[in-house]
């Protein structure tokens, strides 16, 4: 029996407006091509436990332009699925060209689409787990809204009221309603988050991405001509909740259903981020539907 070893390597790539750093984990031997786990704005440090189940393969996780250790070089307070996918291009051209095997996880699905539509040549599969495509929901107008609204709060008011307003939507099952949006905003305390505004306006998630990702709309023409194999994931345990109902509707527009894999949004994780999904059923899950033209 042959037991794989990896070794990690740290690098960084300039691009145009940012710094990015990546880790490459090589192991394995053979012919598989690298596996690429990306998240947005969840960075390297959030695929520690899904990468170790991979130990046969390279895997290269990354940190998205703004997180972590990936600074940005150009000032701007916004960034776009298209930029995201370029960074995440220039990567892969790093790294020989490609292609790659690509597992894309919340915002980074929508920018793992992105790419795919303008690169399906790096990509060879791409699994799209739980894109939070908001814009083609049939609730989208409120959904956006309610957005949008993160946003506007995180300017005015700080991290912890919009950080609040975060949680509750993505833990919120069902369509975005008038009433939702009508609603009182939950208390920032409630969620442990700070009460006080400390000034900063730099966060990745509710100042950054917010609004550029969930008002994108992929190039369905695109992604239904590429040769890359389009996978779309969906938990078993998020039904209803807003990522999950955007998995739906990507698979519709694409004319496929969503694969279903173990446990909810954060199923991957290992205790990252203080979170704990199914780890090891979903790493079994991945490479399942990695092995199989079928998914």
């Amino acid at each position: 029996m042959t037991t794989a070893t990896t070794s990690m390597t740290t690098h960084t790539l300039e691009v145009p407006g940012a710094v990015l750093t990546y880790d490459v984990r090589t192991g394995g031997h053979g012919d598989a091509l690298p596996l690429f786990l990306i998240g947005s704005p969840m960075g390297a440090a959030g695929f520690g436990t899904l990468a170790g189940h991979f130990a046969d393969r390279t895997v290269v996780t990354y940190d998205p332009r703004g997180a972590e250790r990936s600074r940005r070089t150009d000032g701007a307070a916004t960034s776009t699925p298209e930029e995201h996918a370029d960074d995440v291009s220039r990567i892969i051209a790093a790294l020989g060209g490609g292609p790659v095997d690509l597992f894309a996880s919340s915002g980074g699905a929508i920018n793992a689409l992105a790419l795919v539509a303008r690169r399906p040549d790096q990509v060879r599969t791409l699994v799209a787990h739980e894109p939070p495509a908001a814009a083609l929901l049939p609730d989208r107008e409120h959904a956006l809204a309610a957005c949008t609204d993160i946003g506007e709060t995180y300017r005015r008011d700080g991290l912890g009221p919009a950080m609040a307003k975060f949680i509750a939507i993505v833990g919120h099952r069902g369509p975005i309603t008038a009433e939702y949006l009508d609603q009182p905003a939950p208390d920032p305390a409630t969620f442990g988050l700070p009460t006080e505004d400390d000034g900063s306006r730099d966060d990745v998630l509710v100042g950054q991405n917010i609004v550029s990702c969930t008002h994108y709309e992929p190039d369905f023409d695109a992604l239904r001509a590429a040769s890359t194999r389009l996978v779309i994931a969906a938990g078993v345990e998020s039904g209803g909740e807003l990522a999950h109902r955007g998995a739906q509707a990507v698979a519709e527009r694409l004319g496929t259903s969503p694969v279903h894999f173990p446990g909810g949004h954060a199923g991957f994780l290992g205790g990252e981020y203080g979170q704990t999904g199914e780890p090891d059923a979903f790493a079994a899950r991945l490479r399942e539907v990695l092995a199989s033209p079928a998914g």
